[in-house]
């Protein structure tokens, strides 16, 4: 990976993204490590986002770093649902999930799943599908019985992932799993993309969204936040609502092992590039 040569890397990099000298100042920082990376919001709905996601991973992969993609898929869930005329309940920002709605959700991560995985490959970018159905690594138990098929992860299979990353494939892991009897969860995606991120002590978390990062009170972005710095923020109520366990979870995963976990704004050109390859970052870098 660090003998990439600058005619190599101009094929490689976008030319609207982080500079070639930049690049390589990064190259090194993050050789052999794992990056997760988590996508929802309109990345996953706005065709032209999507477009850019894509291809930013592709370039990771292409540079030698080891993305692995865990993807939401709530609004088209939603979208689903409603064409059966099934009306969501939400406990706690989870999806109250019977067992009608579970083969539907299940259906359609799956569906997504493989879209996600073909428009890697017309980007010469090998993949491996990992769902409930394929290759499933994710071990649950039910989160509570009020939400039904809603599953808390108690085991991932490193070791597989592990192999897949080492045949340089990228891992598009849908947020299922299934529990000892072989029925199907849903999961909440950050819970996914945390438990992954800690069990393999990445380098970095990635929770890409449609916000900046944390803001203050002045709405303006905060680069870098550490847990002290979170609940002062959260007692003076600048961190709010469904912000405070998105949080809260990336504070978990930051004392775990996983060296920072990142919030950044899907909706900003190339904002993975910059992250990780450039000095001005974009979005809200984490700490323990």
């Amino acid at each position: 990976m660090l003998n990439i040569k600058e005619v190599e890397l101009k094929k490689i990099l976008p030319p609207d993204g982080p500079s070639i000298d930049e690049v390589k100042r990064y190259l090194e920082k993050y050789n052999n490590e794992y990056i997760v990376i988590k996508c929802g919001g309109s990345v996953l709905v706005d065709q032209n986002l999507f477009n850019i996601f894509i291809k930013d991973v592709a370039v990771l992969n292409k540079l030698g770093f080891n993305p692995i993609i865990i993807h939401g898929g709530g609004k088209r869930i939603n979208s689903k649902l409603l064409e059966f005329n099934i009306k969501s309940n939400f406990i706690n920002g989870l999806r109250v999930t019977d067992k009608n709605t579970i083969n539907i959700v299940e259906d359609v991560l799956i569906e997504f799943n493989k879209e996600i995985v073909d428009a890697l490959k017309i980007q010469s970018c090998n993949t491996r599908r990992i769902t409930s159905k394929e290759f499933n690594i994710i071990i649950v138990k039910p989160e509570s019985d009020e939400l039904g098929f809603v599953g808390t992860p108690t085991s991932i299979k490193t070791s597989a992932l592990k192999e897949i990353i080492k045949a340089n494939e990228v891992p598009v892991v849908a947020p299922l799993g299934l529990d000892k009897n072989n029925q199907t969860f849903n999961i909440n995606a950050d819970t996914v993309a945390g438990s992954i991120a800690k069990e393999l002590k990445a380098r970095r978390l990635m929770i890409i969204s449609d916000v900046e990062g944390v803001l203050d009170n002045e709405k303006k972005l905060i680069t870098e936040i550490n847990s002290q710095k979170a609940k002062e923020l959260i007692d003076q109520n600048i961190i709010s609502g469904g912000m405070i366990p998105k949080i809260n979870n990336c504070l978990d995963v930051a004392s775990n092992g996983v060296k920072g976990v990142v919030i950044i704004d899907g909706r900003k050109n190339h904002s993975i590039l910059f992250e990780l390859l450039s000095d001005k970052g974009s979005g809200t870098l984490i700490r323990q």
